[in-house]
């Protein structure tokens, strides 16, 4: 019997038995779904997050509280306080010496903005008149506060272009006040429409003089994070090394044991290291519980093809009595497992990279993610070469007990 027959008999097999069918590739279907759907989603995150960190600069370098976090449990140290309005005067001051251009704290809180009966949860930002400078932007009308502005606690905000249209949709914004914790605040600028620079949505932020925000706003006198920048990208390594000194002595820290700072300093390359480790880890944690999806498959695969050598027994019996060998009988249900899995794969592929662009437009368009649908044309590749090959593997054994059956048995099996 030749190959191309022995398909179409595994073939005819599977579609006679439809239900059971599509109940048997039902696991290889979730775990390659899954392997698309993981590594779709991680190459768009680690695309957005990358795109936000690229977007602040190479020269971007960031002072921000407590020790560098090396795992979900450290994060709690970015919340501390050591970084204070000192460190952000000396740095400043002497920002020459140190080859820095620019320097500019940062201290945040999403909070309820009024304007008459119009309320909108804005990101509040307390900042110096730096920070546009950083992040390349600048308002498209009136200004920004300047230092002596900063110094006197002035009543001021700049703000984004969704701000301006949730709180002022039929009027002039520029020059007209609103309300932040009871507190008035004049509109003396409006950024453009601008979107995603690094990790900030600039359309829905509110900017205040620093000194401001802590007085009245934040009920803290210390900053989330110091942003500088270098004269040149180059410096950007050494410099790096010579802060953490400088901070050291500010803090009056005497070893210089990273384990004993307060702070940490990252850079723009330290931070697309650091997030292409955590994302490669996490894609690795969900393949693994996708694989095991997979085998588990394979295995209910093997079990189902074995109920179906028993059930066919007959038909074994009796194409074996019209001259079937039992390598014939094998290669039958060897391709029947192949052709199941390989269907459950290409389905599973299909599946995953649906449910992929789905959530991409929702993060898109609902969430106003700059998130980038990427379809992982390898790990399809390998998906589909793995699904056929757990039906190779899972369909050896069925196949090997339906050729071991004895013809005359199997005629007169009921």
């Amino acid at each position: 019997m030749t190959l191309k027959q022995t398909f179409k008999i595994a073939a005819k097999s599977i579609l006679a038995y439809r239900s059971r069918s599509l109940l048997t590739i039902l696991g290889i279907v979730i775990g390659i779904a899954s392997i698309i759907l993981v590594t779709s989603i991680s190459a768009g995150a680690a695309d957005l997050i990358l795109k936000q960190i690229r977007a602040l600069g190479g020269k971007t370098i960031v002072i921000q509280p407590g020790q560098d976090p090396k795992g979900p449990g450290d994060f709690s140290e970015l919340f501390t306080d050591s970084i204070k309005e000192k460190d952000y005067f000396f740095l400043n001051k002497e920002k020459k010496a140190l080859d820095l251009s620019t320097v500019a704290p940062v201290i945040l809180e999403t909070l309820s903005v009024q304007k008459d009966n119009n309320f909108y949860r804005a990101n509040v930002i307390g900042t110096t008149s730096e920070m546009p400078e950083i992040l390349d932007v600048s308002p498209e009308s009136g200004f920004i506060f300047s230092e002596e502005d900063v110094k006197a606690k002035a009543s001021y905000a700049v703000i984004g272009d969704e701000v301006r249209q949730k709180l002022f949709p039929d009027s002039e914004a520029l020059g007209q006040k609103i309300k932040i914790k009871g507190k008035n605040f004049k509109v003396i600028g409006i950024f453009p429409k601008k979107g995603q620079v690094g990790f900030l949505n600039l359309d829905e932020v509110i900017f205040v003089p620093y000194t401001t925000g802590m007085s009245y706003l934040f009920g803290r006198n210390y900053f989330n994070e110091i942003i500088l920048e270098a004269r040149d990208e180059k410096l950007v390594p050494s410099l790096a090394e010579d802060l953490k000194g400088v901070m050291r002595n500010l803090h009056d820290i005497k070893t210089v044991d990273p384990d004993k700072d307060d702070f940490h300093i990252s850079t723009q390359q330290e931070a697309l290291e650091r997030v292409g480790m955590i994302t490669d880890i996490l894609t690795a944690l969900l393949l693994a519980v996708a694989a095991i999806s997979i085998v588990v498959g394979g295995i209910g695969i093997m079990n189902i093809m074995l109920v179906s050598v028993t059930e066919r027994t007959k038909e074994i019996g009796l194409r074996k009595a019209l001259g079937a060998t039992n390598s014939d009988i094998s290669l039958q249900f060897l391709i029947e497992a192949v052709l199941l899995t390989s269907a459950g794969g290409f389905v599973g592929i299909l599946m995953g990279g649906g449910l992929s662009f789905l959530l991409s437009i929702i993060l898109s368009f609902f969430l106003k993610l700059d998130w980038q649908f990427i379809f992982p044309y390898i790990g399809a590749i390998i998906g589909f070469v793995v699904s056929a090959g757990i039906g190779l593997l899972f369909g050896i054994y069925p196949a090997r007990q339906a050729a071991a059956k004895n013809p005359i048995e199997a005629l007169r099996y009921e």
